[in-house]
């Protein structure tokens, strides 16, 4: 009967699988992450047009219809504005500041009707980022690194993820933080000084948008993983990111119109979801899908 071997002094064991969170190696995931994002920052084909798109939606679109209606007065287009204030809810007629119609019109326009702007530009520019970042790898002969990397598939994902989230996300803050400014200076004077961001911004920008956006990346990521082409994985992004948007925008304004409780049961209710997604999401990126062994849907 052979005694059973003793490691020899000095001796590592093998290392066990790591497979829960505990286990992650988060230094890994900057790794990925920060190698991810290095990239698109020297691609002005990727920054540039971020940068145009957030100036369209935060600065040039709010700064035209806020100096329409304040500061040239234009009688008809404030008499026009003023009846759709008429089919507000309740809760948000009885929310708007003002003395004189253009003050409420440059103050609804400002706080309600301008909500788009916090859910669009995210959504758009992180799944653009996140539908490629996987199939991408293998297009451009990176995968096979990857999978041959010390990361378990899980970190790879998370540093995936991040690398698609933040750039989205920082520019929206950003952008917020202008458009902030433009309300003030330009509606400011109307309703009796600095009024905003409002506690149902603070909640949507904070709150409500990050998990809305994670879920829609939870999905995106998945077909990047499964998909054959960048083309493919475009495509079928734009499809979830379509829906995603009309619901992530209804869901806002319901809550900027409601009660302010009313944004943090939405955001709770997305962050569930969102970290159901991001959980199942996961176990679409695997070595096989990152060397293209494994391409089916």
């Amino acid at each position: 009967m052979t005694a059973p071997s003793t490691p020899a002094p000095g001796a590592s064991a093998p290392a066990a699988p790591r497979n829960g969170w505990l286990d992650l190696s988060w230094h890994r995931v900057k790794i990925v992450a920060r190698s991810d994002m290095r990239q698109l920052l020297e691609d002005k084909g990727f920054w540039m047009p971020m940068v145009f798109l957030g100036a369209i939606f935060f600065l040039i679109i709010p700064t035209v219809l806020l100096l329409t209606i304040t500061k040239i007065g234009d009688v008809s287009v404030v008499n026009q504005m003023s009846q759709t204030l008429k089919v507000l809810p309740p809760a948000a007629q009885e929310q708007i500041q003002g003395q004189s119609p253009e003050g409420k019109t440059a103050y609804a326009l400002a706080v309600f009707l301008l909500a788009p702007i916090a859910i669009v530009v995210p959504l758009t520019i992180s799944t653009a980022i996140g539908a490629s970042t996987i199939v991408g790898e293998r297009e451009r002969g990176t995968g096979e690194f990857l999978a041959h990397s010390p990361a378990h598939e899980k970190e790879i994902y998370l540093g995936k993820l991040i690398a698609s989230l933040v750039p989205g996300y920082a520019t929206t803050l950003i952008g917020f933080g202008v458009y902030s400014i433009i309300v003030n200076l330009l509606v400011g004077p109307e309703v009796g000084g600095w009024f905003f961001p409002t506690s149902s911004w603070w909640t949507l920008m904070l709150w409500v948008v990050p998990p809305f956006l994670a879920l829609t990346l939870s999905i995106v990521l998945r077909l990047s993983a499964r998909v054959k082409s960048t083309a493919a994985a475009q495509q079928a992004a734009g499809l979830v990111t379509l829906p995603m948007i009309a619901i992530a925008y209804s869901q806002s304004t319901g809550a900027l119109f409601g009660a302010s409780s009313a944004g943090l049961f939405i955001g709770l209710i997305a962050w569930v979801l969102a970290i159901i997604g991001l959980s199942r999401g996961m176990r679409a990126v695997s070595r096989s899908r990152l060397l293209g062994v494994n391409d089916g849907v």
